[in-house]
Formats: C-alpha cells, sequence, structure tokens
C-alpha cells in the first residue's frame, strides 16, 4: 500500500471502536448466526440464518429489516418490528406467536451474511478491495443498524472457535461503514445493487479507481463502472494495465466496452484494441462514432513503436487572426481532453504549422491580442511519424517542452506526442506516468 494511503488509512483504522460504549455495544454477525430465536416465553422456535438490511444507498448505516430464521426444514422471513432484542447469544420476539412465512429475497435489500460477508467491498478512504472477516452492528433507537466491518485475521480466525468465543465481539481492524461502498454483491438476486450510490467513489483519481478495477472480480467489476459514470470509467480506463484492460475489454459486453473506449483519448484506446484480438477489435471498432472510427482506425494502421504510433490526434489548431479570448473559449470547451492539451497550434490558410502556443503564454497574454502576435521564438519542436521514442524523447529533453508536435512532409500537424507518453513507453515497468498540465 502507498505511503500516502498508509497515512490516511491508518489513523481512521479502528475510529468507529474508540469509544468504549460504542464497542461495549458491537455485535458480530458471524457470532450471531446460528444462534437460537426465541419467542415471549422463551421457547426456542429456531435458528438464525441471516440479517436482512435495507440496500438502497441513501443511508449511511444500512437500518436491518428482518431475519431470516431456519424453522425447521423451511427459512422463515421474520420482520424486525417483532424483535424485542438482539443480543450475541440469542434473538429474542415480542410474541410467543408468530405468523412466519417463507422467506423471499425483494427489491433494495440484501441478506448480510449470505451477500455482503466475505464478499469484495470498495474501503473508500483506504483506496482499496477488502473482505470484510465479520460485520458489525448496534441498536440505534429500536432499530439494528449495520455500523462497520473488521478486516483482520482475528476475526476470520474466531469463527473457527467455539459457540461462545465466536459470539465475543472483538474488534482488530474494523472500517466505519461510511466509508464503505458495498455492491454488486447479488445484482439479479434480490437487488443488493445500490440504487443511489454515493458521491465518493466519483472523487477517486483515475489511477486509484484504475487499482480497484485491477483487484475486483468480473461481476462487482462491471458494476462498480457503471456507478461511476461512463466518462470517470474511461479516464481509469486510460491507467490500467495492458493486460487488465484486454482482460475487461474482453469480458464486458460490446456496447459497454465501445461506450468505454469511445470516451478514451484516441492514442489510449488504439493502444488498448492493439492488445485485442482482431474479431474483437474489429466488433468494438465498427460500434464507435464515425469520428472517433476514423482517428483510431489511422493510429492502428502506424506502427506501434514510432511517434505516429504515440501520438494523440486529440489537439487544437487556429488561425493566427484568432484572439486569446476566443482560443480559451475553444479551450474551455475541450475541458474533457484538457489533460492532454498543453499548447495550441497555430496554422496557415493551408493548414501548415507556424507555431506551437503553450497554455502558459495564453494565460499570460491579452485577451484582445492574436495568435499571430505570439508567434515567434523559441520555435516548434516537431519530429515525422516515422521517428522513433528515443529521438522523439532528445527532442523533448532538448527543448524542456512538455510535448512534441507530429507534422507531415508538409508541415501539417497530425497529432501530439505527450512527454508522459515517452516515459510509459521507454520505462513500462513504472506504470502509468503523468506529468502535471496547466488549467488540467
Amino acid at each position: 500500500m502507498p505511503r500516502a494511503v498508509r497515512q490516511r488509512y491508518g489513523p481512521r483504522n479502528g475510529r468507529l471502536t474508540r469509544t468504549r460504549s460504542v464497542r461495549q455495544a458491537l455485535i458480530s454477525l458471524a457470532g450471531l448466526v446460528g444462534r437460537p430465536v426465541v419467542n415471549q416465553a422463551g421457547q426456542q422456535i429456531g435458528r438464525l440464518v441471516d440479517l436482512v438490511a435495507r440496500w438502497n444507498g441513501r443511508e449511511t448505516y444500512p437500518v436491518v429489516t428482518g431475519l431470516v430464521v431456519q424453522v425447521g426444514r423451511r427459512r422463515s422471513w421474520v420482520p424486525y418490528e417483532v424483535v424485542e432484542r438482539v443480543e450475541p447469544q440469542a434473538v429474542t420476539l415480542r410474541s410467543a406467536r408468530l405468523d412466519l412465512r417463507e422467506f423471499e429475497e425483494r427489491p433494495g435489500e440484501v441478506a448480510l451474511a449470505t451477500h455482503v460477508l466475505d464478499h469484495q467491498l470498495v474501503d473508500i478512504e483506504g483506496v482499496r478491495v477488502v473482505r470484510p472477516s465479520d460485520l458489525y452492528l448496534t441498536p440505534v433507537e429500536d432499530r439494528l443498524r449495520l455500523v462497520g466491518m473488521d478486516t483482520g485475521l482475528g476475526a476470520l480466525a474466531r469463527r473457527l472457535c467455539p459457540g461462545l468465543w465466536r459470539s465475543r465481539a472483538i474488534p482488530e481492524q474494523v472500517i466505519d461503514w461510511s466509508d464503505v461502498q458495498a455492491f454488486g454483491s447479488a445484482a439479479g438476486r434480490g437487488g443488493a445493487r445500490l440504487a443511489a450510490p454515493r458521491t465518493e467513489l466519483r472523487r477517486l483519481h483515475p489511477a486509484e479507481l484504475a487499482d480497484l478495477l485491477e483487484d475486483l472480480g468480473r461481476t462487482e467489476r462491471r458494476e462498480l463502472l457503471d456507478l461511476v459514470g461512463p466518462d470517470h470509467a474511461a479516464d481509469a480506463l486510460e491507467e490500467m494495465r495492458p493486460d487488465q484492460l484486454e482482460e475487461l475489454l474482453t469480458e464486458a459486453d460490446p456496447g459497454q466496452a465501445a461506450g468505454l473506449v469511445a470516451r478514451m483519448e484516441p492514442d489510449e484506446a488504439a493502444e488498448a484494441l492493439r492488445d485485442l484480438d482482431s474479431e474483437r477489435r474489429s466488433h468494438l471498432l465498427d460500434r464507435l462514432p464515425e469520428q472517433t472510427r476514423s482517428a483510431v482506425r489511422a493510429l492502428l494502421a502506424r506502427q506501434e513503436d514510432c511517434a505516429g504510433g504515440l501520438m494523440t490526434t486529440t489537439m487544437i489548431r487556429v488561425r493566427p487572426e484568432r484572439t486569446v479570448a476566443q482560443v480559451r473559449d475553444v479551450l474551455a470547451a475541450e475541458g474533457v481532453h484538457i489533460a492532454d492539451i498543453d499548447a495550441v497550434a497555430v496554422v496557415d490558410e493551408n493548414g501548415r504549422l507556424l507555431d506551437d502556443v503553450t497554455l502558459g503564454e495564453l494565460l499570460l497574454a491579452e485577451p484582445g491580442s492574436t495568435l499571430g502576435e505570439l508567434v515567434g521564438p523559441p520555435w516548434p519542436i516537431t519530429v515525422r511519424p516515422e521517428a522513433s521514442p528515443a529521438e522523439v524523447a532528445t527532442r523533448l529533453a532538448e527543448s524542456r517542452r512538455l510535448s512534441v508536435l507530429v507534422v507531415d512532409d508538409e508541415e501539417r500537424p497530425l497529432g501530439r506526442i505527450l512527454a508522459d507518453d515517452v516515459v510509459d513507453m521507454l520505462l513500462p515497468e513504472r506504470g502509468r506516468f503523468h506529468f502535471p498540465r496547466v488549467l488540467s
């Protein structure tokens, strides 16, 4: 785990159990399962199989709505309204006589022991995928709520102990449930999918989201992509390891995969599609919008280990008579792609390159001045499409620029190679690297 993550995760770990009264009120789900369920007269009517909680994404701490009780050979539903108290050793009901109904999973609810315990969850603050060894509940205003989970080995070992020890909640590595995003554990089996996911996932950096996607199973990965939205998901795909990205695009629904690829930068999309088998690649290309498909096909037609294969076609070309204010408006409209734009190519009426004006220059220039007034030395750094990565790296190092333009024989800009793309090519074992962007 990176040091920065450990620093923010460490102080949080155990936050739920610092107060002694709260710690003593915790009830272990793992210890509760299998305990007797008794009526008001103290007669046992069955054994607890599971607790069912409301699972709509709008509650920080999900409330328990009922019990699943094994009565004879059938599993019966007991609404929480008839529960007198829940203790580590037993569950006591208010009534001596009950109308026990056959248990059926309902939309918006989830069986905690069946579909949450030992299943993959996303720890938002710790930015990692975890599997809870135990879940902790506590009474809050006459209701029982899910308040935390334990990921420690001690909690797992306690489940192997005799019943008396198993029922004792001994918090070890407890995570407050408010830091957890649960999803996918029972998709299609009772509606465990969150209907209104919390916004914390959308605030994760794409690289952090990529790490989570790489750690998740197929079902959870697919739903996490749905939860964060297509644009954020596409950014995360650009950060994934090639082998993991290939697996994701191969296993995903073709429509979803094509939608994500369409939102990626053209060079990243081409790189992702190169790793797929020809049939899958052709199938996804056919589903892309025409403009995107043309750009990606053009990149795929070039050699991967040359400037033409490294470049992105996302760039801004402007005429010299345009004002700085007008170009700033163009940049604002390209907000989705701003991380891949560090300069603006100034071209003549024939599309030939005159200069490459950086965003820093635009930031300092008077709004009413024209791009033609900014044209001048130092002159743009350019390479031909067949240039090697080593040549591109040399030109970048000599110029101290963050990007280099790829031009054809007529000096017309074809694309741009960013410095971090060169680093990725020369040092693939380091993973994705990104230089800071102006206005990003």
